[in-house]
């Protein structure tokens, strides 16, 4: 019989606990150069002519919890009247990709399938790359359907024997995480390394009542304590980026802008992609603070800035 999952609270931090994690993880994100200053407008209209694609995060961009950013519809839709190509780049990871786009269309907008891209997406492309066969224990969170993942995956909240038996490790959600499992799986690890992957390379999410901890924060500390290192899916790691470039091969041909509301994830990859980088300070993790203090404490410089979408 499956092991009962008790509740569990996934723990919060706050955004300078968050960023303070962040810095001290820099050196496995990736490298980037930035421009010594920011271009500073209210929204991504007065830019719109600028760019031929726009790559979009949801949270703080399109949407925030369960309501759209006012105004954001009606830009979205102003932006695809207006020819641009539009994709949607999220770190979810937690439910297919199905979920999402009921998720975005309920809102009021209009992307189709090809122009979302989640995490969990690129997740299971590189298992596909990885079928030997072998066993993978996933943390699947609120969502245990596995169905839409390549490879033989069983749900490692439900089966701790799976600690022992597994070939290998899937960090998609952090939602029934607990401490005592990251200490199992701590020592799982450090007695048998195998692979780790990981769905969501966020280490925060904004949430009412404050940031929640996500796979990405997890992972790192397993960084820190074993041999092990794992293998990030999504932003701001190249995988991501690919994803996109493969459902559009001329991106790198065209004048393209990430646009995102943090700077570790969102700034920083789309740096490390090549594209135009787009700060929305108004509505997501740096609502309400002066998103400059922490442009200049990690020199993580957005080429504009802009306070909603």
């Amino acid at each position: 019989m499956a092991a009962q999952i008790e509740p569990f609270t996934v723990p919060t931090t706050d955004v300078d606990t968050a960023f303070d994690r962040y810095e001290a993880i820099r050196v496995r994100l990736p490298q980037a150069h930035f421009a010594a200053d920011s271009r500073r407008v209210r929204d991504l209209g007065a830019i719109a002519d600028s760019f031929d694609v726009f790559i979009l995060d949801a949270f703080g961009v399109l949407n925030v919890g369960d309501r759209a950013i006012p105004g954001a519809v009606e830009r979205i839709a102003a932006l695809r009247a207006a020819g641009k190509r539009l994709f949607v780049l999220t770190n979810a990871a937690s439910y297919p990709r199905s979920v999402a786009l009921a998720k975005y269309r309920s809102f009021g907008f209009d992307f189709t399938p090809e122009e979302v891209v989640s995490s969990r997406d690129v997740t299971s492309s590189a298992l596909a790359n990885l079928a030997d066969g072998g066993l993978w224990a996933a943390a699947s969170g609120p969502a245990p359907d596995l169905s839409d993942l390549t490879g033989r995956i069983e749900n490692l909240e439900e089966d701790p024997s799976l600690f022992e038996r597994a070939d290998g490790f899937l960090l998609l959600s952090s939602a029934n995480w607990t401490a005592d499992r990251q200490s199992a799986l701590v020592t799982a690890l450090t007695d048998h390394p195998r692979p780790l992957l990981v769905g969501n390379p966020d280490l925060v999410a904004p949430r009412e009542n404050g940031l929640t901890l996500e796979p990405g924060w997890w992972a790192h500390a397993i960084a820190d304590r074993t041999t092990v290192v794992p293998e990030f899916f999504g932003k701001p790691y190249a995988n991501a980026f690919a994803a996109i470039e493969r459902r559009c091969p001329e991106v790198k041909s065209l004048r393209v802008a990430m646009v995102g509301d943090t700077l570790h994830t969102d700034i920083l990859g789309g740096r490390a992609a090549g594209f135009t980088a787009i700060l929305i300070t108004d509505h997501g993790l740096f609502a309400g603070r002066a998103a400059e203090t922490y442009v200049a404490r990690s020199g993580i410089v957005p080429d504009i800035v802009c306070r909603t979408t």
